[in-house]
């Protein structure tokens, strides 16, 4: 299969206006805007509403959705080393790997160090029973610890949800505190398996009204999850794609959800992932022949131009930052020209950028 190939990060950027970043959602949800981008038609840019999403569908086509939960994984604590503390830290949990163990990335990462104990709480107050304690038991590149919790399993999961915060993502926290409507602007109607660090923004343009439109439509609805982690939000710093590091996310596809996609395949419908998170996690459970296979565990899968898709037929995906790894994604399945009109109108017709921004319904370039 041919990889990703080799390619210059400047390829991938361009100047985005402030005032085109979303701090809000849509009201109602599924009146966001949606650019529809086929770049096999003859005008391959049309302008449309969520809503109107069942439009470009077929019955028989099959939606995949990722059903991670955003936790309240941002933290703040005090750090104490040698019997002395004081100095205030912030850890950003995203992945766990253990029952009491979480890597992080943590500021300030450079005073960090091994061994350091940890309480965090609400401005630095330790609670929850008395403590959220843990010690730093790795450090590794860029700010990333792992972290190892006093508490384990349910009881560390009750305290993260007491003492944490929504971590929103740095361009919309660097304008706003978050606040209690985040807690439920920043989750899908459908978010059921607890994890992720970052919502699976695509899917937080779905209603109960849209969901039976498609059901009305005969198009299925399916369920993965991949747990989103904080590198979603890292820059790309390298100048060439293949000096990137991706950090891995956690994730499963189901046997029975594996058998239902490929019946749909067979049958002639199309696979349409519902956001990159179910895009990547379908892509990495698919073999050469495009049949998905039941799968589970951590996917660090970079898709750029080059990449050859085995089992996604079309995406609905939000509007990413520039030199970013997911508008490589959007570039790799459309084409990088189409992309680059694509975003360069949407910017200039008033579409609203990232998380809570509009969408954008891609179909594979042929």
């Amino acid at each position: 299969m041919p990889e990703s190939a080799l390619m210059r990060v400047d390829l991938f950027d361009f100047d985005l206006p402030d005032e085109r970043i979303a701090l809000r959602p849509a009201e109602p949800r599924d009146s966001a805007r949606l650019l529809v981008i086929d770049p096999n038609a003859e005008s391959s840019l049309s302008d449309h509403r969520v809503g109107d999403l069942t439009s470009f569908l077929r019955a028989g086509d099959a939606l995949v959705f990722n059903d991670t939960k955003v936790i309240p994984a941002q933290l703040e604590g005090v750090r104490h080393r040698d019997g002395a503390g004081g100095q205030q830290v912030s850890a950003t949990l995203h992945m766990r790997v253990g029952a009491s163990r979480w890597k992080a990335f943590a500021r300030p990462g450079k005073r960090i160090k091994e061994g350091d104990r940890i309480s965090f709480g609400h401005s630095g107050e330790s609670c929850f029973l008395g403590s959220l304690d843990a010690t730093v038991e790795e450090k590794g590149e860029a700010g990333e610890v792992t972290l190892l919790f006093d508490l384990s399993g349910p009881a560390l999961d009750e305290a993260i949800a007491a003492v944490g915060h929504i971590p929103l993502p740095p361009y919309i926290a660097a304008k706003r505190p978050e606040d209690e409507r985040d807690r439920a602007d920043y989750q899908t109607i459908y978010a059921r398996d607890e994890g992720a660090v970052a919502a699976p923004t695509a899917g937080l343009h779905f209603t109960p009204r849209l969901f039976d439109a498609l059901d009305s439509a005969g198009i299925e609805r399916h369920f993965v999850t991949l747990h989103v982690g904080a590198g979603t939000f890292l820059p790309v710093k390298a100048d060439d794609t293949a000096d990137h590091k991706m950090h891995l996310e956690s994730g499963y596809v189901s046997a029975e959800i594996a058998a239902r996609l490929n019946a749909v395949r067979e049958r002639g419908g199309r696979i349409v992932c519902v956001g990159t998170t179910s895009l990547r996690l379908i892509e990495s459970a698919a073999e050469e022949s495009g049949e998905i296979m039941p799968w589970a565990g951590a996917t660090g899968i970079f898709i750029t131009p080059g990449y050859r898709f085995k089992a996604v037929d079309m995406l609905m995906t939000n509007f990413h930052l520039p030199r970013s790894t997911l508008f490589m994604l959007v570039s790799a399945f459309s084409g990088l020209d189409t992309m680059r009109a694509a975003y360069d109108h949407a910017i200039q017709t008033g579409y609203r950028f990232y998380s809570y921004g509009d969408a954008s319904l891609l179909f594979r370039k042929d």
